[in-house]
């Protein structure tokens, strides 16, 4: 029998059934074609994984990230050029590749953009991602379709001026069962695979990806030389392939210029992936106690250590020509119950106002009800040509947010309800589940699992449910666990039926385990 560090390690490798042939079930050819390519970027990509982790080990010693000294690429004159099909970027919506259905509404909305995702909103596991594969390759072919059983017709992708981006798993996750006896990283699998199934002729423009979870500048140059080698193969410009990354760890707050300046004959912007980066800076700053982060639905969209980032982004971004995209709001409109909806709509205008007033050049939704007031709060197709008036060039991007929001035990008992529940979602296949309102995928599940970590830590102390002060430990964490647990079986939500309340037990178990174990990675 396993044991409960190998259940918790093994959930963030995917791997390819036992029985996987390669050379037969997968595209004829590709795996002759995958061989060279993982020779030369996978043990590249182990080395930087590993150096991911020299960082992490810093920060939690006491030396947590900082600006690098000036370079060529902070004191030179370099741009970017931003081709026209990618100007307008006001609104970039996302959702799962698995989910046929949502892909083809989003790229019918009239989104300026749309990101099919394989990452954190695709549950990885092999099934999903080689359907999030299929449906992406349909979708650029203008083949990927839902039956609509109100209306009972079929429903194509349209050919539109909508700029389709694909997004990836990160580099920090392995694909295991490809290649015997060996890991192959996972973001050159899905790339590998897409790549090797198109035809450029096929796309409206460039082959567009979206990188995530970066956590330096260093790391720019494994996607470079990736992109570069591909391009190769097929005969295209090395320059051919285009990008945009996400900024999602507290590392690469401060090398944005620097990571921006090594891809440059790919990158055309950089997006502030705000829930990621709320959960990196709490595992950077996990060993702090003054660094203790409030309930997660009380914290402003505003909040300082946000603030700041999103001013300096625009300021790196548009000094060198490129997009700077704001992040996703989190609660979802809803068609069924008319306050949620208001309530939901109007939180998308203030936070999308806000990152238009940081001079964002656009930023993400999830909906297809969303796009409409989210370009309306951006109103020109792009702010490049202006700068921000900033203080400081190097501002601080980690105040303590001392005096916002609450620390309660209700935000506690939230947080273990959700990641109960989120986790019950992935055991279901599902990367992204809508929960009370909030549309919550990896980044906010992980949030939430650090944030319990981070509470027990530091035995953060709170008034109990009958008034009287309770300090967080292990225990405390395990009886809220039990008794939320109860509570969800007593009253299931929406998204659990009774097939899915089956795995309850084991979603509580696991959800729980990662967090004892300090399993805080993004997987």
């Amino acid at each position: 029998m396993a044991s409960h560090t190998e259940n918790a390690t093994a959930q963030a490798m995917n791997y390819a059934p036992a029985d996987l042939n390669p050379q037969k079930d997968l595209p004829k050819g590709f795996f002759e074609f995958l061989l060279p390519l993982h020779k030369q970027f996978t043990p590249w990509q182990q080395k930087l994984v590993a150096k991911r982790g020299e960082v992490l080990r810093g920060s939690q010693e006491g030396h947590p990230p900082n600006y690098l000294p000036a370079s060529e690429a902070t004191s030179s004159d370099w741009k970017i050029e931003v081709p026209d099909w990618c100007a307008d970027q006001r609104n970039q919506m996302t959702g799962p590749a698995d989910d046929a259905e949502l892909t083809v509404k989003l790229l019918n909305s009239g989104s300026p953009a749309v990101m099919i995702d394989l990452e954190d909103s695709t549950a990885n596991l092999w099934e999903h991602i080689m359907l999030a594969i299929e449906n992406t390759i349909a979708a650029y072919k203008y083949e990927l379709s839902y039956e609509d059983k109100k209306r009972q017709k079929k429903v194509s992708v349209k050919r539109s001026k909508t700029v389709t981006w694909v997004r990836p798993r990160g580099l920090h996750i392995g694909q295991g069962g490809v290649i015997k006896d060996e890991i192959v990283s996972a973001s050159l699998f899905d790339l590998a695979l897409i790549w090797y199934q198109i035809d450029p002729a096929w796309l409206p423009h460039n082959f567009s990806v979206y990188i995530p979870k970066s956590e330096s500048a260093e790391e720019a140059f494994w996607w470079r030389d990736l992109f570069q080698a591909l391009a190769k193969q097929k005969g295209l410009p090395k320059d051919y392939i285009k990008c945009m990354a996400l900024v999602e760890a507290h590392p690469l707050a401060y090398e944005m210029e620097e990571f921006l300046f090594n891809l440059r004959e790919h990158c055309l912007g950089l997006n502030l992936g705000r829930w990621d980066y709320m959960a990196s800076l709490l595992d950077f700053m996990l060993e702090d106690p003054n660094w203790i982060l409030p309930d997660r639905n009380t914290i402003p969209h505003d909040v300082a250590f946000f603030q700041n980032f999103r001013a300096l982004m625009p300021e790196i971004c548009h000094k060198h020509g490129a997009h700077a995209i704001g992040g996703m709001t989190a609660l979802y409109p809803s068609r069924s119950d008319k306050e949620l909806n208001a309530r939901a709509l109007k939180v998308l205008e203030q936070d999308k106002k806000n990152e238009a007033n940081c001079l964002m050049d656009g930023a993400w939704t999830g909906h297809p009800d969303q796009n409409e007031i989210a370009v309306a709060q951006f109103p020109y197709p792009n702010q490049i040509a202006k700068r921000p008036k900033m203080a400081n060039s190097h501002p601080d991007l980690r105040p303590v947010p001392k005096g916002v929001g609450q620390v309660s035990l209700a935000g506690t008992r939230t947080a273990v309800r959700t990641v109960i529940r989120y986790r019950n979602g992935v055991l279901s296949g599902r990367g992204a589940s809508l929960l009370d309102g909030y549309m919550e995928d990896l980044a906010t599940d992980r949030i939430y699992r650090l944030m319990i970590a981070q509470r027990v830590r530091h035995k953060v102390q709170v008034a109990g449910d009958d008034g009287k002060t309770v300090k967080h430990s292990p225990e405390l964490i395990t009886r809220i666990f039990d008794e939320e647990l109860a509570k969800i079986r007593e009253n299931l939500p929406a998204e659990i039926d009774r097939k899915a309340a089956t795995t309850l037990a084991e979603a509580r178990r696991v959800a729980e385990e990662m967090i004892v174990l300090g399993h805080h990675s993004p997987v």
